[in-house]
């Protein structure tokens, strides 16, 4: 039986406890109908890193998303971005930010006071998409510098996507388990079930590596083909669609983390998500906007041949 102090001290950290539980164990019950699964933590990963840390990778997640930004608005108005300023290393997924990035998510379990990366860590694998999708490194005359660079982004992509998971999954497994739960008395950690409990619970549909980080992968390859592809028409029409695809993906996850994320302060989250959403709109329309530019381009290019042709 356990004494007061120690009651008080589970009581405050039951929640920390199920949130930061890295493996639940089974036992079988006596009691089929109101207790057909019963489990308990068996293993927890311990303590925070200071909340200095939690500031600092903060910081560098807005800054991340401020250097985007500016870049997109920068396209709209000329090409200077592209031609001078060395725009990938101040992207979230170019080769200075997307390895700080990983190393970040790698670990992230313990950035979890200030800027707990168990609710807020999605909105930085989504920056990470959102630049790979929406700004394209310059093919260097099918240089193995580029085909390095490009490879580099889909390694990291796979990497930061499998770290979230790592921090994401106990958390929501924990969330299910302290949601859709009641507790038995057996142990501090001990609950009743109704129904089994599963690796990242059934609350939350978001995972960081997901069909999401496929597509954007699959994109990211299909302009690799495009820039040594001799038939340009059939490979720029593969590499657009499989853009686009990478684009609803990405809003869609968006729009779920901004609205149904349960549980969390939403002081943070929604400015978060909500200014990610923004940048997916901005980005897609700039798109558009170059497409166009670039069809209006070719027809006016058209024109002046058959002109030429008829004088």
């Amino acid at each position: 039986m356990m004494d007061n102090e120690t009651g008080e001290w589970a009581t405050k950290n039951i929640t920390t406890t199920f949130f930061k539980c890295t493996k639940w164990q089974v036992e079988e019950t006596t009691d089929l109908l109101n207790c057909p699964f019963h489990y308990f933590c068996d293993s927890s990963y311990a303590g925070n890193y200071p909340p200095l840390v939690d500031m600092l990778v903060l910081a560098a997640t807005v800054t991340s998303f401020l250097s985007s930004a500016a870049f997109t608005v920068l396209e709209f108005k000329s090409r200077v971005s592209r031609n001078f300023i060395k725009r990938r290393h101040f992207l979230p997924s170019g080769p200075v930010m997307l390895p700080m990035m990983m190393f970040v998510l790698a670990n992230g379990r313990k950035i979890n006071t200030f800027f707990p990366l168990s609710q807020m860590g999605p909105s930085i694998l989504l920056l990470i998409h959102v630049s790979a999708l929406g700004f394209v490194n310059t093919p260097e005359q099918r240089s193995m510098r580029y085909a390095l660079l490009e490879a580099s982004t889909i390694s990291g992509i796979l990497h930061a996507s499998l770290n979230l998971d790592s921090i994401i999954l106990p958390y929501y497994t924990g969330l299910d388990a302290l949601s859709k739960s009641f507790f038995s008395d057996e142990c501090p950690s001990c609950v009743c079930r109704k129904e089994d409990l599963v690796v990242g619970g059934r609350l939350v549909s978001y995972r960081g590596c997901s069909k999401t980080t496929l597509l954007i992968v699959t994109a990211l390859f299909s302009r690799m083909l495009c820039s040594v592809s001799p038939e340009k028409r059939f490979s720029l029409l593969m590499k657009l669609t499989l853009e686009g695809f990478g684009w609803v993906a990405v809003a869609g996850d968006a729009v779920y983390l901004t609205v149904s994320m349960p549980y969390g302060s939403s002081v943070m989250k929604v400015p978060m998500y909500g200014g990610i959403c923004t940048l997916i709109f901005l980005n897609v329309f700039r798109r558009m906007y170059d497409l166009y530019c670039w069809h209006k381009t070719e027809k006016m290019k058209n024109l002046c041949l058959n002109d030429f042709e008829i004088l």
